[in-house]
């Protein structure tokens, strides 16, 4: 079987769980990405291990956990770990300890990029009343998605200067300026289905410019790291896709600006 033919065999089914479980929500949502945070984890874990900063896995999973759980815990709890991570921190980073100072930062990296970045997509789908999460979320979801075909697509055919040759080098100009188009129609696919759409339509100019910022410049963070791992993929858990890492890292670092973009209009509109 040929890699685009493995890519598209895993996407489908991929694509009918994750879109089932958005619509379903609450725990079932929650629980499916709860569960894509922590292998993610393990996986950033492995390739900074690989890139020689190895973290206190078992430190950033207490920290991930504590993020994904913050709604459960006191306010007082919270500022009191929060203040002891900052602490340690600004102890670290002017310390004489240059082993400890990347293996702590590495831990923090680790238990805090993408478990943030799933915790605002659980958020994005309990915005709202009745199905606007769900929209929103599926907006997320096909921009993303919109982004990625027309981003790949635009660039083999029209991408000739390299946008970070240095970190991923079939990556252009081309194919980033295609992606905006992908992102209005992922958007557009998305306004129209729903009946009605929680937001207006002039909503769509600014999530198109956090879609196809941030989710190339999260492609590009995962790239680099993977670089310096010396590895293509951030596991090998989906065959033809590469790990979860890999399938999310746009989304990571996009969904923490569209849920607050999103959370903000809504109290306003």
């Amino acid at each position: 079987m040929s890699e685009l033919k493995t890519r598209v065999f895993i996407a489908i089914p991929l694509a009918i769980l994750v879109l089932g479980m958005t619509w379903l929500g609450g725990l079932y949502f929650e629980f499916l990405f709860g569960a894509v945070a922590l292998v993610t984890i393990w996986e950033v874990h492995r390739l900074l291990k690989l890139a020689g900063s190895d973290g206190y896995f078992f430190l950033s999973i207490f920290i991930a956990v504590v993020i994904w759980n913050a709604s459960h815990f006191p306010l007082l709890v919270l500022s009191a770990l929060a203040i002891f991570l900052l602490l340690v921190s600004l102890g670290t980073l002017f310390g004489s300890n240059s082993s400890f100072k990347e293996r702590w930062f590495s831990t923090l990296f680790t238990g805090i990029y993408a478990p943030v970045g799933f915790l605002m997509m659980n958020h994005i789908r309990n915005l709202g009343i009745e199905l606007d999460g769900f929209w929103l979320t599926l907006t997320l979801f096909l921009m993303i998605w919109g982004n990625d075909i027309f981003a790949y697509f635009g660039g083999k055919t029209f991408g000739k200067k390299p946008l970070a040759p240095k970190i991923s080098p079939k990556k252009t100009w081309g194919g980033f300026w295609w992606g905006f188009a992908g992102s209005t129609v992922g958007f557009l696919i998305v306004y129209l289905l729903a009946n009605p759409y929680p937001l207006p339509l002039w909503s769509i100019v600014p999530a198109v410019l956090i879609i196809s910022i941030f989710g190339p410049l999260g492609d590009i963070a995962a790239s680099s790291l993977k670089r310096r791992a010396a590895v293509k993929d951030s596991s090998s858990i989906l065959p033809g896709h590469g790990g979860f890492f890999d399938r999310f890292d746009s989304m990571i670092l996009s969904a923490p600006f569209l849920f607050f973009y999103f959370y903000f209009l809504l109290r306003i509109y």
